[in-house]
């Protein structure tokens, strides 16, 4: 991306709207440049690596170092000489995420290197939503006060239900809510910033496909399952999170795994969240519900027959409701979450190998199955993403 000289025969406005949005663009592609990089690049490795003169990539870096976009830092590099300064995301700018779980309510600052600025991390029992959201608010509200300066430019909120484009949360059967104005609820800790409401396992998936703000991870395309209290699942497809036509792309949790099963709180019967979520996984191992993540790997290597029998529950339900999945959208990485991510390597392996034999396509690209991450606040994370996402797509908004 070069910066194009005048010429005598342009007219003035619309040579003013292209070098507009050339600069759009400019700013954009140096900010991305420098998230998705390991070494924090200097002035001239930008000016290089995006065909862009000096002067137009250090003017574009000035004005972003301004703006808190970016941060210079003391580059130690061999040679002589002074070594340049290298940029890194800007840690004076911050996205707020907040997430509503069934027995917990989470407050996320995420600055755009990615780092946890403020937390909160409360227990909360499930109530009518005004009673709820009014604490998650003022839970928002004590980490926004404690941001010492940084400069918020968003809140993205992450709820266990379908939600619709305009931030409605029209289902969540374990919280037994229905048709919620969650962004409207929430708009006074935004301030004049935007409130994103987004699916719960949805923003877990973005912090799969996004580790840092703007940072690729090491999968591109796959479908992540996420498991507590209820289960989640979200379908990702070119590092981008799938909605669907009315937000409810991806609920894994309510795929039907045998029609004659138990009831669930969706309204149908035999769906996965009957087999592998933490209510059932309980019941059937004889595990305290706030252990089962903790102790379902040891009790089955000890050869716990209850536990043995919920292992087997899992890799079974698993493999029918995923090779569906699998087999419709095509796309064979399968990431676990929750307390799925704590199944021992063997049961890993069988649920890996269940799923080669009902997936059709896997004799030329037999499933991958991987853990996440491991972040315990997973959704409020990604919603905080979800807040920074603008900042790193269109900076120039920001400078």
């Amino acid at each position: 991306m070069v910066e194009p000289g005048a010429t005598s025969w342009s007219v003035p406005a619309p040579v003013a709207v292209r070098q507009s949005s050339l600069r759009e663009r400019n700013l954009a592609a140096i900010v991305a440049a420098v998230c998705r990089t390991d070494v924090p690049p200097s002035r001239a490795d930008l000016a290089a690596e995006l065909s862009m003169t000096r002067a137009t990539a250090g003017r574009l870096v000035d004005e972003l170092v301004a703006a808190r976009v970016l941060d210079e830092v003391e580059r130690t590099l061999g040679g002589r000489g002074r070594p340049a300064k290298g940029l890194l995301p800007g840690t004076g700018i911050v996205g707020l995420g907040l997430a509503v779980e069934t027995d917990r309510l989470l407050v996320r600052a995420v600055d755009l290197r990615g780092q946890v600025v403020g937390e909160r991390d409360v227990p909360s029992s499930p109530r009518d939503a005004e009673s709820v959201l009014d604490a998650l608010a003022h839970e928002a509200r004590e980490v926004r006060r404690r941001l010492q300066g940084r400069r918020l430019v968003g809140v993205g909120v992450a709820v266990p239900g379908i939600v619709d484009d305009d931030g409605h949360l029209l289902r969540a059967p374990n919280l037994r809510w229905n048709d919620v104005d969650v962004a409207g609820m929430l708009a006074s800790v935004g301030g004049r910033r935007p409130v994103q409401v987004a699916n719960e396992a949805d923003m877990a998936a973005l912090l799969e496909a996004e580790p840092r703000p703007g940072r690729p991870g090491p999968w591109t395309d796959f479908v992540h399952v996420s498991a507590a209290v209820g289960v989640g699942g979200a379908i990702v497809s070119g590092g981008r999170v799938l909605a669907g036509e009315h937000g409810a792309a991806g609920e894994l949790g309510h795929v039907c795994v045998d029609p004659s099963g138990p009831a669930c709180g969706c309204g149908s019967t035999g769906c996965l969240e009957q087999y592998v979520g933490i209510r059932a996984l309980a019941e059937v191992s004889g595990l305290p519900r706030e252990r089962v993540a903790a102790e379902l790997a040891a009790g089955a290597a000890s050869g716990d027959p209850r536990v043995l029998a919920a292992i087997e529950q899992v890799t079974h339900a698993l493999s029918v409701a995923l090779a569906s999945v699998v087999n419709v959208v095509g796309i064979s990485s399968v990431v676990l979450g929750g307390h799925l991510a704590a199944l021992e390597p063997g049961t890993i392996e069988a649920i890996r190998a269940r799923l080669d034999a009902r997936v059709l396509g896997s004799r030329w690209k037999p499933v991958q199955v991987s853990v996440a991450r491991g972040d315990h606040a997973a959704a409020a994370t990604g919603a905080a993403h979800r807040a920074l996402a603008d900042v790193v797509a269109r900076p120039s908004a920001w400078v």
